[in-house]
């Protein structure tokens, strides 16, 4: 671990320098990408220091010890000291573990949050109201920004299907839990003898894509001229001003003769080309995605579930890590912190007892 932090604070001291650079001042996207970096070995850097000052003075307790003839008095001062800074050092040692764990190169991503009802009819769509009010009040104490994609409601005020953009600091690094089936729990309001009833519903998050650019290669591109063809007219068939380009790696062929520049139509032909490049790119992230989605919200069936939120008895229940919570009514109105706190945590166990497996492994 020590030669790891030795190599991460010569790159925090490169990033440190390069930032400085009028050269990388000058260069908007160098300098917002080291800016990132930089925030982001921040804290790993501060941890270190921490450390490090937490070693020190263990060593001079321990040396004040072992040269003998202090004062009784000072002398159980210095075992004091030794015995605080060495759980300051063994709790550091477990922060500083935390955040040499690889990232989640999702993590500083907006989301996609998507919520469907499932099993339960008009009661499953209510409670995906429900959950849809849930995170955007959460989202709202965490200075996130939520913008509907599209909606889709029931008669009574139930959310079949939402789909929402949110935008914000850290957003999915702490929604990304989320995704699975939720279960509810409750006497539905259509109920009129009292009977409590089990629905679920269905939650996906996630990463939002980036905007995609498309690069036209010009070995990629064979470009072909032709002559015009149309209503007669002087131009017509006299210069060969049509352009066809042909897009060698996916076979697409875009023609364009609507110009009588051949500079214009190939211009134009060009255009369109990357439009549909841009587009069949597009779909291949939404099908991605879509399987993605498929792939984290299975059936939307009863058993598959992630959380029961039960009114009756007013819990919270996350079955992945066994974690149950009384307090369903404050994380109904968006105080999701301790739920994803707790989710984070045991994740972060589980990749750390992952790592020190791969380490004793000869």
């Amino acid at each position: 671990m020590l030669e790891q932090l030795r190599r991460v604070r010569r790159r925090y001291e490169e990033v440190n320098l390069s930032l400085q650079d009028a050269a990388i001042l000058a260069d908007g996207g160098r300098y917002a990408a080291l800016m990132k970096e930089y925030k982001r070995l921040t804290p790993l850097m501060e941890a270190l220091d921490e450390y490090e000052r937490a070693c020190k003075a263990c060593a001079e307790a321990r040396g004040l010890l072992e040269e003998g003839g202090l004062e009784p008095e000072f002398r159980e001062m210095a075992q004091e000291e030794l015995a605080e800074n060495r759980k300051r050092q063994e709790a550091l040692e477990e922060k500083l573990r935390l955040l040499l764990l690889p990232r989640d190169e999702n993590d500083d991503r907006n989301v996609i949050l998507e919520i469907r009802s499932g099993a339960g009819g008009e009661e499953a769509a209510l409670f995906a109201a429900s959950l849809w009010r849930m995170y955007s009040m959460y989202a709202a104490a965490r200075g996130w920004k939520c913008e509907v994609l599209s909606l889709s409601e029931t008669e009574l005020g139930g959310v079949k299907e939402i789909s929402v953009s949110v935008q914000g600091d850290g957003a999915y690094s702490r929604l990304k839990y989320e995704s699975g089936v939720h279960r509810v729990q409750r006497v539905p309001e259509t109920e009129t003898q009292g009977r409590i009833h089990t629905s679920t519903v269905t939650v996906a998050v996630m990463p939002e894509a980036d905007e995609v650019d498309v690069q036209l290669d010009p070995a990629d591109l064979k470009i072909d001229t032709f002559r015009s063809s149309g209503a007669g007219g002087q131009h017509v068939n006299k210069t060969s001003s049509a352009i066809r380009v042909t897009h060698l790696p996916t076979g697409m062929v875009v023609e364009c003769q609507d110009e009588r520049s051949q500079y214009k139509n190939k211009d134009k032909a060009l255009k369109v080309l990357r439009s549909r490049l841009l587009a069949q790119k597009q779909q291949a992230q939404k099908d991605a995605i879509d399987a993605d989605r498929r792939s984290q919200v299975g059936t939307g069936d009863r058993s598959e579930r992630i959380r029961t939120y039960n009114f009756p008895q007013g819990r919270v229940t996350n079955h992945r890590i066994g974690l149950t919570l009384y307090k369903l009514d404050s994380v109904m109105n968006g105080a999701l912190d301790e739920v994803l706190d707790a989710l984070i945590t045991a994740d972060q166990t589980r990749r750390l007892q992952a790592a020190q497996e791969r380490d004793e492994t000869p």
